[in-house]
Order: structure tokens, then sequence, then C-alpha cells
């Protein structure tokens, strides 16, 4: 279901970005594979609006990146969780986050590093441990602050 700007291109780029392009989505996305499943803790830690962020899950669990689940009856509450699509994604969110780093940095640094899980390295941007040498897949990773995070921040995302 592409926009008419799309029509007549025959590109991959193009309609992966009519899906994730919208200035909200891989914040979601990012949000929610870091463990921040919930209506109002995403939305208060995004600074978005109800309505914005409503339509954005919305159209997430349609194209099939977010599932949503129940984890309450009485009021009905639910959370959000990637998809194997929206969980292979990963890859794509850590390569903006370095090329952001790179070519937008912080004053001090990162502000986020990732981390390798099976030993605590840092890795770099090919997703190789700078620690073991290891080549690291996406669900093999976490996330710590760094350096271009102040001291007394407190991360806006779980780390």
């Amino acid at each position: 279901m592409l926009d008419r700007e799309y029509d007549n291109q025959v590109c991959s780029i193009a309609r992966s970005l009519e899906v994730v392009g919208e200035r909200w989505s891989l914040l979601i996305i990012r949000n929610v594979g870091l463990g921040l499943n919930r209506f109002e803790p995403l939305r208060e830690n995004l600074g978005i609006t109800r309505s914005v962020l409503t339509t954005r899950l919305n159209t997430l669990i349609e194209y099939g990146i977010l599932e949503k689940r129940q984890y309450s009856e009485k009021p009905p509450r639910f959370e959000y969780h990637l998809t194997e699509k929206g969980r292979d994604l990963a890859p794509v969110l850590l390569q903006l986050m370095w090329w952001g780093d790179r070519y937008y940095p912080e004053e001090n640094g990162a502000p986020t590093i990732a981390v390798h899980r099976g030993c605590g390295g840092d890795l770099d941007r090919h997703m190789v441990c700078e620690k073991c040498g290891e080549s690291v897949e996406p669900d093999r990773v976490y996330m710590k602050p760094g350096p271009g995070r102040a001291s007394g921040d407190k991360p806006r995302i779980p780390a």
C-alpha cells in the first residue's frame, strides 16, 4: 500500500520507508525491542501524543512489525512486542545509531554502546566484538550507557 510518490519506483528502500520511515516508527521499534512495551511508558519516554502513538502502533501492528498482547483483563491493558519482522530491524537500528555517532556525534562520545552478551566487549559497526573478535548476531547484543551520556542523565531507554 504505497503512497503515490512511490508508484513509479521499483525500489525496496522506498517500500521499506513506507512502513518504517515515519518519524516515530523506528523510535517506537527501538523502545519496544529494549523492553519498553506498555503504552504510557512508551508515550512518556518518547514525548509523543497519545493519538500519534496510537496511530503508529496500529500501523506497525497492521504491517506485522509489532504484535499486541493483553496483560490485564480488568481494565483491559496491552503490551507491544516485536514480531520476527520487527526483530529483523535490529541491525538497521544499530547501523543508524553508529551512523549518527559518526556523523552527528555527542560532544563526549556515543550516548549508547552496543555490547556483546557473550563476553561483554563493545561491538564495532561491523557487528564484530572488539574483545573476542566474534561476529555477533543482533539477539546477542545489549545496550549500555556510553561516554556521551552525562553522568546525571537517566537513560531515556532501557540500557
